[in-house]
Formats: C-alpha cells, structure tokens, sequence
C-alpha cells in the first residue's frame, strides 16, 4: 500500500483538524559481591568471567583450551571450534573450578546505571535481566524495523526527531483517515501520533491488514512504559457514520508488547472494509474514516470504595 495514498488528518483537545503526512529476553551460602567497573575498579574473577569474543558473562558450560583460555558456548561455535586466545583446538574441556567460582558470586543487574538497585546470585542475574523495569524499551514506531533503544524521554524525542511523528497534547483525539481505491487493502501500518497526558506518553496506531480472508482497518493504542503502570488507563476508541457506530474500549497496551503482537491479538478497534466503506458514503470510490477517542484515568474513591474516570484537563 503506497503511503502517498493516506491522508491523515488529527486534531485533539479542541485543536482545528491538520495535516499529518504518513511518512510521516544451588547456590553456595558464601556470596562474593562484584561492584560494577563503573563504580569501583573491576576485580581479577570478574574479568576471568568475560569471554574473551562477547565480553559477556559466560555461563555453563564455560569452555575452556588445552593451554587453558576460557570462552563462553555461544562463542564456541562462533569460532568454529578454534581457540580465539591461542588458536588451538578447543575440544569438548568444561572449565569446571571458574563454573564452581561463580557460583559464590553475586552481581548487580546490568541496568543499574539505568537505576536497577538489585544484586542477584550469579546464575539468576540473567532471568532478572529479561524481565528488568529499568532495561531500555525497543522504539515503538510502527512500519519499520527501527533498532533505536532507550528511555521515554529518549524514545519521545527520538520519535519526534527522526521518525516525524506528530505530538498531541491532551486526553482526546480525533483523526480521519483518507485513502482512493479502497478495495486494494495490503499490510501497512502507521504511527500517527504520540499523546501526552496525565504526565505519560501514549501511541496511536492505524493498520491495514487481512484478517483471513477479510480486509480489516485496526485502530488501537499503546501505552509507553510498563505493564504494571499501564493498568490504571483506559481508553475508548469510535467510528461511525450514517446512522452506524462501532465503539472499542479497552486498556493500552505498553510498548513492551510490538505493535505486531497488539495486532495479532487483536486487541483494539477492528473495521471490516465493507463496513468502512459504508461509514465512507457506501459508493466505494473512496475510504473516508473518522476515528475519535478519550484516555482516561481510573482512579480509587477512598469513601466509596470504586474507581471513578478522570480525564486529564
């Protein structure tokens, strides 16, 4: 689908409608604690435990050659079988006493210049690692494989900056979608716009895509940052025309889940073709759609005991 051929248009909180181009993963009792090289100098066991390819951890099995230099199994393979150190064969030796050594240690989380304050036995700092609140997010923009990582902040200028994407202010939004000859509808995606409300970003999402054998427009919304500060928001999504309406609501997904994910799971607004069409006029020349929608902000009610909506002002 050419991108040329979609007309955005946006406006939110009271703002006139304007342009948007669509280019727009047996513990010893007696723990060593390693402090990060960037907080005191690195110690002799935490460089024996970098492979010497990766600079990474090794972990079991860690190899090791005849004359005794170590490196990871990932690594292993990568030199085909050949020490990098002394480029002697290295064979099938597990280096037994620094696998027993590790064991002992104890590591701060790699993200803790990010701000992780957590220090955990050797082998369980990866699992922790996977799941960490501090690790960089992947930058949420959709229609392209961008590899850019970092915080919100960061992504927020980065989105703005690079991938052009417009900056909305306030809790409700209004965008219509334009497109000529309709009945093509080939995967394409779009991130029109970041919103920015109750002091958090959140990403509006338009796709284009076969649901089986179905054509379908998808309208839904992400939020950025973590899942557990996600469940607090709300969101409601609706289009419609000549009588008809189809209304989504629902909580945002955090941009820890890909707007592929979102998609594939159908979570959100879902507009079968010959339904958009029918909100476009019904001659089918044409795809003209109306997207509206509010975020708000459950929150408790300490006398009454129930959450009430809040919308941002």
């Amino acid at each position: 689908m050419e991108l040329d051929n979609i007309e955005c248009v946006s406006s939110s909180d009271g703002m006139q409608d304007e342009e948007i181009d669509s280019h727009h993963p047996h513990q010893s009792s007696s723990k060593t604690h390693v402090i990060p090289s960037g907080i005191a100098p690195a110690t002799s066991v935490h460089e024996l435990l970098e492979c010497p390819v990766c600079t990474n951890f090794m972990y079991p099995p860690i190899h090791q050659c005849h004359n005794g230099h170590t490196l990871c199994s990932t690594c292993k393979t990568r030199v085909h079988n050949r020490c990098p150190t002394c480029r002697q064969e290295l064979g099938d030796i597990r280096c037994l006493a620094l696998e027993k050594v590790a064991e002992s240690l104890e590591l701060p989380c790699k993200y803790y210049s990010l701000g992780c304050p957590e220090i955990f036995p050797y082998y369980s700092k990866v699992k922790h690692e996977a799941v960490c609140n501090f690790r960089p997010y992947n930058c949420p923009y959709a229609g392209s494989e961008c590899s850019v990582t970092g915080d919100i902040p960061f992504l927020v200028a980065h989105l703005r900056d690079d991938h052009k994407v417009d900056m909305h202010t306030g809790c409700t939004f209004n965008h219509r979608y334009v497109k000529s000859s309709p009945r093509e509808v080939e995967n394409a995606t779009w991130m029109l716009t970041v919103f920015h409300c109750f002091g958090q970003y959140f990403c509006l999402h338009f796709e284009a895509f076969q649901l089986g054998m179905t054509p379908v427009y998808m309208a839904f919304l992400r939020f950025m940052g973590d899942e557990t500060e996600v469940r607090s928001y709300s969101y409601s999504l609706e289009v419609g025309a000549n009588g008809r309406k189809l209304i989504w609501e629902g909580t945002p997904r955090s941009i820890r889940d890909s707007h592929r994910k979102v998609r594939d799971s159908h979570d959100g607004l879902i507009i079968q073709r010959n339904m958009a069409l029918f909100f476009s006029g019904g001659d089918g020349k044409e795809l003209k759609l109306r997207v509206t929608g509010r975020i708000w902000k459950e929150q408790q009610n300490p006398d009454a005991g129930v959450c009430i909506p809040t919308l941002c002002s």
